[in-house]
């Protein structure tokens, strides 16, 4: 049996519609080339042909606001069905992936699939609105809902999510990415919080010609994110500790893309949640926080965003 995955894109800079529908179903070397998305065309290109597709699983139906695009999408990823209207799906397809990172339409659109019951994956970050968020949790529970940011499964953070990196006990850890805190902030949230464990407790925004804040924890650590902006490309972690520090500059966003997936299509096929319902609000509500933080400019805590 084939699960059947309906792909829905796109929002602006925002490539992965292209690079989720190729690590499943493979791509066309024509069609990913004209697709306008060279820098994913070049990562796809040195892979090997055994990375891409999981057995019984491809993605069949894609959507976007622009027949255009959609045409572009299924040329590239070798998609059979562009649809005029994601209402096809339910019916057509066993699962959606919402690849759009404009979190402000993110409930409405996954709204009729999982009261269909249909298991959804919506792109990071979730959302940024309380009581959207509230009206997500219980699809999430039920194993019908995932959301995060492919930096959680990182392999660059593979040392450190084992626990093999000698630390003693953690003293700061900086995030620093591109581009703003509403929709990139989510990576580092994701990547820290999923491979050390720290409880967040407030937020500090900072003055900055950027957006940049201070994370306080219950252990006494601080996490320091820094959203840069229009920069060149970065995505790094440094953590420091009393007896070790560990630094890396995340880079392979094909496996973590890969890993992503793979953990979705396990929620598709067990109902089981692949994150925890704790573990996946805990980035959410320092972002929800931090959004607050550099607003009103004062310190939040976390228990004000209350789920």
């Amino acid at each position: 049996m084939v699960i059947r995955v309906g792909m829905i894109g796109l929002s602006e800079g925002n490539g992965h519609p292209f690079s989720f529908s190729a690590i499943i179903n493979g791509f066309d070397e024509i069609g990913m080339a004209e697709s306008g998305w060279p820098g994913i065309h070049t990562y796809l290109k040195r892979r090997h042909p055994s990375e891409f597709g999981y057995p019984g699983v491809s993605v069949t139906h894609a959507w976007t606001q622009d027949a255009d695009q959609t045409k572009a999408l299924c040329d590239a990823c070798r998609i059979t069905n562009p649809v005029d209207d994601p209402a096809e799906f339910p019916g057509a397809v066993d699962a959606v992936i919402i690849a759009r990172d404009d979190h402000e339409r993110h409930w409405e659109m996954a709204q009729p699939f999982l009261e269909a019951g249909l298991p959804v994956f919506v792109d990071k970050p979730l959302s940024l609105d309380v009581d959207e968020l509230r009206r997500f949790l219980p699809y999430a529970t039920q194993g019908l809902l995932m959301s995060c940011s492919g930096m959680r499964y990182a392999r660059e953070l593979d040392e450190l999510r084992a626990g093999e990196v000698e630390l003693g006990e953690t003293c700061l850890v900086r995030g620093v990415t591109v581009k703003g805190w509403d929709k990139y902030a989510i990576h580092m949230l994701d990547g820290i919080f999923g491979a050390l464990e720290l409880e967040p407790v407030s937020v500090t925004a900072h003055e900055a010609d950027h957006e940049s804040v201070a994370v306080a924890t219950r252990s006494g650590a601080v996490v320091q994110i820094d959203a840069l902006g229009e920069v060149i490309p970065v995505f790094q972690i440094d953590v420091f500790g009393t007896q070790g520090r560990f630094s890396c500059e995340v880079r392979d966003n094909f496996v973590m893309f890969r890993r992503t997936l793979w953990h979705f299509i396990q929620m598709v096929e067990t109902g089981k949640p692949q994150v925890p319902e704790k573990e996946m609000l805990r980035p959410l509500t320092t972002l929800l926080a931090g959004d607050i933080a550099m607003r009103e400019k004062r310190r939040v805590e976390i228990s004000e965003v209350r789920l």
